[in-house]
This record gives structure tokens, C-alpha cells and sequence, in this order.
């Protein structure tokens, strides 16, 4: 058993600055061990009246008490949120299963490229499989990707790849038409880093869809994108369990400006 004295991540937050952490020279990717998992639950979600099946690690506190994860949070601040499905998810999700695909230009095949960047368990990356998009899900830890894979997997597809990322040193020569993500702004450090991502990944043309629950880091988010030479609209977004608790958004459509 830890003493007192050793900080307990499950209720340490990591530090919260206005400001951005150095930008990144080398990726740091996390590989949070299956054996902190100890058990498992499957959850059903539903979305736009569409249902999917989503394992997730069970008992959220216990994956932190393994060491290799205070291990991580030590050297990187690193916490496994992905073990959670948050509200921010879900209005992803629905904004996916909304958004006009059918309308977007296709390549020869078909099929549109999307990346999933922080994919946790991979619900957006599923509802844009179902509406027929290619997806590459990706994650800085690399349990994370399991799970979103498995998941995808478990609602009956086969057509994705997978990508290891941390999105602070975004990957060279990588573009994507379509990139989703959820709740990527938890602390005011990652606004910089997200914009940079979203600026650097997102190919000419493409769209890149974030959800956020309006937390108090995300209000700089805007003025950072359009400082960056990037548009955005925002959308008020609404999700959570039918018949349950629902939580307040807003999911920003990201572009290229076009002049």
C-alpha cells in the first residue's frame, strides 16, 4: 500500500496552466498495461436512436492504482481518462451520424478518411464507420486503441486502421480529409497543441469536427483556431443517457480558410 505522502492520481489532477507545455520534439506514447484492467463492463449506447456496444475497464479508480500508471502520470502528467465514456463523446457521435456525408467529395473508392484522434473507446470512430467513412483510431495510449478497436470489432466492423499519437508532436507528412475528436481540451495546455494538430493533420478542403463540453479551458479554444488561419462554426450540442442526466456542449466545425 502507497503511504500518505504519495500523491493518489484519482484525485490529482494534472497541473493546470494557462499556458502551453514546450511543444513536443519526440511523441510520448503511453501504454497503460492490460493488467491494470481489472475487469471489464460492457455499456450500451444510444445515439440518434442507433445502439452500440461499448466495453469499457471496469472500477475507473482501480486503473489507477497500478504502478505503471502513476509511473506514467509522474513523468508526463498522463492520466487514462480514455477509460471513461464522457458526455462530449456522445455529442460527437451525433453530430457524426448527422453530419451530410453523402454530400463531400469521395475519392475512387468511396470512402472518406477520417481520424479519431484521442479515440478512447471509440464511439465517434464507430458512428462515423456505420455512415460509411474509412476510420484510422488513434490514441496516445495504446490501451486505449485496443479497446476502440475491439469495440469496433464488437459492433460489426472491420474496415479501420489504427495509429499511435500523441497530438502534441503531430506525425510528418500524415493528412486526413476528416478528423473527429471529443473533450481533447481538459486543460487550458492543450489548447495550443490541439490547434496545431488540427492545423498541421487536416487536409485542404477537409473538415475536422471537435466536441466539447464547454469547459472553462476550451473558451480561448476559437480566437487560438482563427489565429491559426482556420474557421470554425459552433454548434450547441446536447448529449447524455436517454432518460438520464444530459449535458451542455458545443461541437466546432474546423476548416481551412479558403482566401
Amino acid at each position: 500500500m502507497l503511504e500518505e505522502t504519495e500523491p493518489d492520481v484519482r484525485f490529482l489532477p494534472a497541473p493546470m496552466s494557462h499556458q502551453s507545455d514546450p511543444p513536443a520534439t519526440e511523441p510520448r506514447i503511453h501504454s497503460t498495461p492490460m493488467a491494470a484492467v481489472k475487469e471489464r463492463e460492457r455499456e450500451l449506447v444510444i445515439v440518434e436512436g442507433t445502439t452500440f456496444k461499448l466495453d469499457r475497464p471496469g472500477g475507473h479508480d482501480l486503473l489507477f492504482d497500478h504502478p505503471a500508471v502513476r509511473a506514467a502520470y509522474a513523468a508526463d502528467s498522463y492520466i487514462p481518462y480514455w477509460s471513461e465514456l464522457w458526455p462530449a463523446a456522445r455529442m460527437l457521435a451525433k453530430a457524426i451520424l448527422r453530419e451530410p456525408w453523402d454530400e463531400y467529395p469521395k475519392p475512387s473508392d468511396g470512402k472518406l478518411e477520417a481520424l479519431e484522434v484521442g479515440c478512447g473507446l471509440g464511439l465517434a470512430g464507430i458512428a462515423a464507420l456505420k455512415r460509411g467513412l474509412r476510420v484510422t483510431f488513434s490514441d496516445i495510449d495504446q490501451l486505449a486503441v485496443r479497446f476502440a478497436t475491439e469495440n469496433a470489432r464488437l459492433n460489426g466492423f472491420r474496415d479501420f486502421t489504427t495509429m499511435a499519437i500523441d497530438l502534441r508532436c503531430p506525425p510528418p507528412d500524415v493528412r486526413f480529409p476528416v478528423i473527429i475528436g471529443s473533450d481533447l481540451l481538459y486543460e487550458p495546455r492543450m489548447v495550443d497543441p490541439v490547434v496545431n494538430f488540427i492545423s498541421t493533420t487536416l487536409a485542404p478542403g477537409g473538415v475536422c469536427l471537435i466536441a466539447d463540453p464547454d469547459r472553462e479551458s476550451a473558451r480561448p479554444f476559437r480566437w487560438a483556431i482563427q489565429n491559426a488561419g482556420l474557421t470554425t462554426e459552433c454548434a450547441f450540442a446536447r448529449a447524455g443517457e436517454p432518460g438520464g442526466e444530459r449535458t451542455k456542449g458545443t461541437v466546432y466545425r474546423i476548416t481551412h480558410c479558403t482566401t
